[in-house]
């Protein structure tokens, strides 16, 4: 496929790809200095009203991507209801309509952001008053597409499926289908995705017309380390203390690893802390804004953290768990190494874990490379790790409240006791003379 622009990559600027100055003092404002891959690469079929579908992570400005061309074009054409962008969950959406109206703001842009858990009649008199973009998950939109009056997305001009892969993996599939019947087919539409599946294939060839496929590239380097499952806690300290000073993101597979690996990790003195989906929405917001800012160098995650969340820096990933999804796999490590920059991903993996370690490497059409490590070195750590395992225990038995559980509550609460006696005779037992 040939580029639209002609312009060598280290004289593009946005002006050059077409982009109208006030737009151009916007991106300064916010220190969009030069344009990102996926930028320079998809404005200018954008601003020809191409349909794009473009692969590319969360990280690599792609907001930019598609919100520039479609600020540009109302800049030029004032209208109403302009534009829709569907998000999968609404920390993305929230995080896209700060784009969008950071861009615009000097423009008179209105959004509107439509998500769960809002009061419905304050959507609803938001979308009367006829705002440029609206920014959505999917469910919500339906809502109000079919039962709010006087809203209607007949007449936009531009249609965004962002994080398309996520979308579908949730099971918006047939609500993103009855919302397409709502919208007009003159429209332009940009679909992004981190993986391009089957399902997304589908929906590409169900809503865009002719388009133009763009894929990025990027500095991620990828690895594995392969060791006895006793000793996960012990290389994941090791990991840590070795990249002091750099931000990592751990992810794990339940709401209970991340509470006590966080706590762990806390007692080891590493800064550390945790967010999973059933966290509190103002905690699991504090929790981002410590690690986005610098304040705990360590976020312990479930794959709530794999997308949808903008974290501007990361620079290694640690895979503590293996993911069941192979695709998952490609969102955790897609943290990292971002908007041009290099980056790193360990893969643990034990013998329990060779099966779904496999399966990733058939899903990546690679081998990974083993990332090193002197066991010896890893076990001098085996003694303070244990007692870390020993008081995380001990924290989490603390955090439970006997009297407001169930008896499921009360079965796990004896067995966390008993594991804290079981740490505590070891911690004895290898204790020096």
């Amino acid at each position: 496929m040939a580029s639209p622009s002609t312009t060598s990559d280290s004289a593009v600027s946005f002006a050059s790809l077409g982009i109208d100055a006030k737009l151009c003092d916007a991106c300064t404002k916010l220190n969009f200095s030069t344009p990102t891959d996926i930028q320079r690469e998809a404005i200018p079929w954008a601003l020809k009203g191409r349909d794009i579908i473009g692969l590319a992570k969360t990280g690599s400005g792609k907001t930019a991507a598609f919100a520039l061309p479609i600020l540009h074009a109302l800049w030029q054409k004032p209208h109403k209801l302009f534009a829709c962008i569907m998000a999968p969950t609404r920390e993305l959406a929230y995080q896209i309509a700060e784009v969008f109206n950071s861009l615009g703001e000097d423009m008179g842009v209105r959004c509107v952001t439509i998500v769960g858990g809002v009061d419905l009649m304050t959507q609803a008199i938001a979308l009367s008053r006829q705002p440029h973009i609206v920014i959505a998950t999917p469910g919500r939109l339906e809502y109000h597409l079919e039962n709010t009056k006087g809203f209607s997305l007949r007449r936009i001009k531009y249609l965004v499926l962002d994080e398309a892969d996520q979308l579908l993996n949730l099971d918006f599939g047939p609500t993103i289908v009855s919302i397409l019947d709502h919208l007009n087919k003159d429209r332009v539409t940009f679909l992004f995705s981190a993986t391009m599946t089957a399902r997304v294939a589908k929906l590409q060839n169900a809503s865009l017309k002719d388009p133009v496929k763009i894929e990025v590239a990027t500095n991620l380097i990828q690895h594995y380390t392969f060791f006895p499952f006793k000793y996960k806690d012990c290389y994941l300290v090791h990991f840590l203390n070795e990249f002091t000073g750099q931000s990592a993101i751990t992810f794990v597979r339940s709401c209970g690893e991340v509470n006590r690996l966080t706590h762990l990790l806390r007692h080891l003195r590493i800064p550390a802390v945790g967010l999973f989906g059933k966290m509190p929405m103002e905690k699991r917001s504090a929790a981002l804004e410590k690690f986005k800012k610098g304040k705990r160098s360590v976020l312990v995650a479930t794959d709530i953290a794999s997308r949808g969340l903008d974290i501007p820096h990361v620079d290694v990933v640690l895979n503590y768990d293996l993911p069941k999804n192979s695709k998952e796999y490609i969102h955790r490590v897609g943290r990292t190494a971002r908007a041009g920059r290099s980056g790193k991903s360990i893969s643990f993996v034990t013998q329990y874990d060779i099966e779904l370690y496999q399966r990733i490497e058939f899903a990546l059409g690679k081998k990974l490379k083993e990332f090193k490590v002197e066991s010896a070195t890893v076990l001098r750590l085996q003694e303070s790790v244990r007692e870390a395992q020993r008081m995380a225990v001990l924290h989490l038995k603390e955090d439970r409240d006997p009297s407001r559980g169930d008896v499921a509550d009360q079965k796990k609460l004896m067995m966390l006791n008993k594991v804290a006696r079981k740490l505590s005779r070891k911690s004895k037992q290898t204790a020096p003379a």
